[in-house]
């Protein structure tokens, strides 16, 4: 019948309305866990020495897989810092406003020692504790973490100016997060920043423009431009500038003793890819109080200890972000069905997952083998301190390299979800390149490898010694060592071939350790595949005969 004026339209008769938005075959959150329970982070800690930390790991890591920590991370990212260069009045004031979730996140890295407090600890193994520390708590946000790196990699370049270390130290190394801008002596605790490169060298510091002129009262007054100066409300900043004797080293405070302003005018905010939670500022110095640190025209030699410092970090924050990412996909792929089987029971996945398994528990037992280097290395240890100088670089080139990579390969693990902000995925996938920049990129740590190799042969008798550790216990990396040490006799087009040696090394670093201290499964994937090229370019790639399952078992997110 057809309705009419006179006749209303009657639906047809029918069933009850189906359910069209009934939710099936998805994941459940990828909540409340301790991201800690993770067996090659747990034992790369037993065997860095800190042990005793376990407790603490535990603690960090059930706080960063809660919601809520989740949600803060969500947050300090979605509503970005604000930059307020004049108080209502016109008062030039030069603040950034941060969401409250970055305090959170920002008190509670600050107060489980993953800060300055390090330097204040005495027990062996506390720098390899606060390294997984770090990494666990990265897990969460990962932007908050540069103001923690800087103010942890501040201390032992501050020592080369004793007065100023014994003033400010103190509050350097404390467990307590206090931000604002107030009289350093009035607070309870003090984060730290650096500001090195300007607009027209970039990392040719040695280009740098910013000029020092000493006073009569034995300060310093700075005057010039930098371009990218992370985290300016922290309290205090390692800047590099022209002197009369050379390019030098100096302290610069937000606020002056006594609590008046120093000259810090903030032009602007980076607009950046990633690490949106973390403001990064080109700040201006006119007349701009500072102190000496260091000696006069050593100012790289003497911010080079802080570079170092943060340069670890990078390779932590990598490997951190690359475990994540393998952690998001593999709770994905265990818990999602597809053609009537769940994704990691289908052999190409398992490929793929088991694979990513590999390069970050390669990643791991890296970073944290140069954190054990760190802290013995602060006790005296002279082969470490000369391994460290090398294998930072190598690390810090290679790790930070394959973060982007492996952090694409698990977004895909979840297809189209993956995708999807709401997974958090694309705010990894940003992040992933950070690293790979910040504190010099892969250029800059090839050369400075070069460096180490021509002027510094300590640091290859330390790192060979390293390598040979594990002769004899698989052929593979004997042969790949045979012939990198071929290639590091040669002389001749050392620029042209840095990249590919610093590969080289840090591949067969990375086979060292796991030869020596990870399952059969995971070794033997690795050398068969980075070392003997027995696996092709992409990740998934391991060869038949492979133990997946042993891969597996390692691998966290849920559900082993």
């Amino acid at each position: 019948m057809t309705a009419t004026a006179d006749t209303p339209y009657a639906a047809p008769h029918s069933e009850p309305a189906a359910r069209t938005h009934e939710v099936t075959n998805q994941p459940p959150p990828l909540t409340g866990h301790d991201v800690a329970d993770d067996p090659v982070l747990l034992e790369g800690v037993r065997r860095e020495g800190a042990a005793w930390a376990e407790e603490d790991l535990h603690r960090i890591g059930r706080l960063a897989g809660s919601e809520q920590v989740q949600r803060w991370g969500e947050e300090a990212n979605a509503y970005e810092p604000v930059l307020r260069t004049h108080d209502r009045y016109g008062h030039r004031i030069d603040e950034v406003d941060f969401h409250p979730a970055y305090h959170s996140l920002m008190e509670v890295a600050v107060g489980e020692g993953l800060a300055g407090a390090p330097w204040a600890d005495e027990r062996p193994g506390a720098h390899v504790a606060r390294a997984a520390g770090f990494m666990v708590w990265s897990s969460a946000e990962a932007g908050h973490g540069c103001p923690v790196s800087m103010t942890y990699a501040v201390v032992p370049a501050l020592r080369s100016a004793p007065g100023l270390a014994e003033r400010y130290e103190p509050l350097l190394t404390s467990r307590v997060y206090d931000p604002g801008l107030r009289d350093p002596a009035g607070k309870r605790g003090l984060l730290a920043g650096m500001g090195m490169t300007e607009k027209q060298g970039g990392t040719d510091v040695r280009a740098n423009t910013t000029t020092a002129v000493e006073r009569a009262d034995g300060t310093w007054r700075l005057r010039g431009h930098k371009w990218f100066t992370s985290a300016p409300m922290n309290d205090l900043f390692l800047v590099l500038a022209q002197a009369p004797g050379g390019l030098s080293c100096f302290l610069v405070p937000r606020v002056l003793p006594g609590g008046e302003r120093n000259t810090f005018r903030i032009q602007r905010l980076k607009d950046k890819l990633g690490n949106r939670s973390n403001a990064s500022s080109e700040p201006e110095f006119d007349d701009t109080v500072a102190w000496l640190v260091g000696t006069e025209g050593q100012g790289v030699r003497t911010i080079i200890d802080m570079v170092t410092m943060t340069r670890l970090d990078c390779v932590l924050g990598s490997a951190a972000g690359t475990r994540t990412a393998l952690a998001r996909a593999a709770h994905h792929v265990r818990h999602r069905r597809v053609f009537g089987a769940r994704l990691i029971d289908q052999p190409l996945m398992r490929n793929v997952v088991a694979d990513l398994g590999v390069e970050s528990e390669a990643a791991t037992a890296l970073a944290l083998r140069l954190a054990g280097a760190v802290d013995r290395a602060q006790r005296g240890d002279a082969r470490e301190k000369a391994f460290l100088r090398l294998a930072t670089a190598v690390g810090k080139y290679w790790v930070c390299k394959r973060q982007p990579a492996a952090v694409a390969e698990a977004l895909e693990c979840l297809g189209g979800n993956g995708y999807d902000e709401a997974s958090g995925m694309p705010r990894l996938y940003r992040e992933a390149p950070l690293n790979g920049i910040w504190e010099g990129s892969g250029n800059v740590n090839a050369l400075d490898v070069l460096r180490a190799l021509s002027r510094e042969p300590a640091s290859l008798d330390a790192f060979g010694a390293e390598v040979e550790a594990a002769a004899g216990a698989d052929t593979r990396l004997d042969e790949a060592w045979r012939a990198l040490r071929g290639e590091l006799a040669r002389t001749e087009d050392a620029q042209l071939r840095a990249r590919r040696l610093v590969e080289r090394m840090a591949l067969v670093l990375q086979g060292s350790l796991l030869v020596r201290h990870a399952p059969a499964a995971v070794a033997d994937a690795f050398c068969a595949t980075r070392l003997a090229g027995g696996g092709g370019v992409a990740f998934g790639t391991l060869p038949p005969g492979a133990d997946l399952a042993g891969i597996l078992e390692r691998v966290p997110g849920g559900g082993r």
